[in-house]
């Protein structure tokens, strides 16, 4: 536990709707195509549902067709931590907040130019702002 509870889980039981608790605390994943980001194609910034902490900007955002929101960058890359997941029998690269370690989504090495990297992010892990301060 840090900063008062920001990384444990039962600080999140109740201020999560049980959707959002299983994918940002126990690394759920949205079916595709149902979350309400996967095509919003509205100017803004794409935050962590759980701290706040903004994590990709709706100008890295790119129609994957994966179903689920894609963007070939982070908004600030010391605002995520990647880590290996080897569940189901594959081999990939989570994504994290680095603030409270939500569970966001995955990041894969085929996405568009300049980066050529898709991080696949659940929508359940964001929450959208037209602009970029908190206020």
């Amino acid at each position: 536990m840090s900063e008062g509870g920001i990384k444990d889980d039962e600080f999140w039981r109740d201020k999560l709707s049980p959707e959002e608790f299983t994918i940002c605390r126990e690394k759920g994943t949205e079916r595709a195509f149902t979350g309400i980001y996967w095509d919003k194609k509205d100017n803004g910034v794409y935050r962590c549902k759980c701290c706040g902490e903004m994590l990709f900007e709706s100008s890295t955002k790119f129609d994957s067709g994966s179903g689920w929101p894609s963007f070939y960058a982070a908004a600030d890359k010391k605002n995520i931590e990647e880590h290996m997941d080897t569940s189901h029998g594959m081999v990939r690269t989570e994504v994290t907040c680095a603030k409270c370690g939500a569970h966001l989504g995955h990041v894969f090495p085929d996405g568009p130019a300049p980066s050529g990297m898709r991080y696949c992010i659940n929508s359940a892990s964001l929450q959208f702002s037209d602009k970029e301060s908190d206020e």
